[in-house]
């Protein structure tokens, strides 16, 4: 592997230019008896001077095949979250949750706009990937110690600002990409009235 990598490097292609242009200086007489060093010096020094081979680039999936992947995962979570038992508080603030992200992953618009924004890919994807499955975790767990010590403040209270916290961002997301049709629309706007004027 690493000996067919070499015969088609840079440096390979180089040196064995040079070292063809030896040949033909042997051809010609003007090497002399020593044409094999002419040669395999021409090779040395085209293989040197060569520039070095820049390894390829790693093939990341783009922003869209990974919003797919969000996408499945958000329903494996979906099925998850529907065997929880919540308060009616609680349950309510994961429902407006949920339809938001739903929203912004299956919404024909918002989910192309999302797939070319990385940084909304990634944070949508910390919500459903890392934070939500936590904070519900996190209830779960800590609600059936609640039950054996009675007192402490409630699981419910945390996961209810939680929830609330994490619409919040997920809202900031939607109210950008609103924000980028918006600007969107507005470019166009301003075109056609520029095109109209000429």
């Amino acid at each position: 592997m690493a000996i067919s990598r070499y015969l088609e490097s840079r440096k390979n292609l180089a040196g064995s230019a040079c070292g063809l242009a030896g040949l033909a200086l042997t051809f010609t007489g003007a090497a002399g008896p020593y044409w094999p060093v002419v040669v395999a010096g021409l090779y040395g020094a085209g293989a040197l001077i060569a520039p070095p081979d820049r390894p390829a680039l790693p093939d990341f999936p783009d922003p869209s095949a990974q919003l797919a992947a969000v996408r499945a995962d958000f329903e494996t979570l979906r099925a998850y979250l529907a065997d929880i038992d919540l308060s009616v508080t609680a349950a309510a603030r994961l429902r407006e949750l949920t339809e938001l992200l739903s929203a912004l992953l299956d919404g024909d618009r918002s989910a192309q706009l999302l797939a070319h924004d990385p940084e909304g890919v990634h944070a949508v994807s910390r919500i459903v990937r890392r934070d939500l499955p936590e904070a519900v975790d996190s209830f779960a767990r800590t609600r059936w110690w609640t039950r054996m010590t009675p007192g402490t403040e409630s699981p419910e209270l945390h996961l209810e600002q939680q929830l609330g916290l994490l619409k919040r961002e997920a809202e900031r997301w939607a109210a950008a990409l609103r924000d980028t049709e918006a600007r969107r629309q507005e470019t166009h706007t301003r075109y056609l009235e520029e095109r109209s004027e000429r």
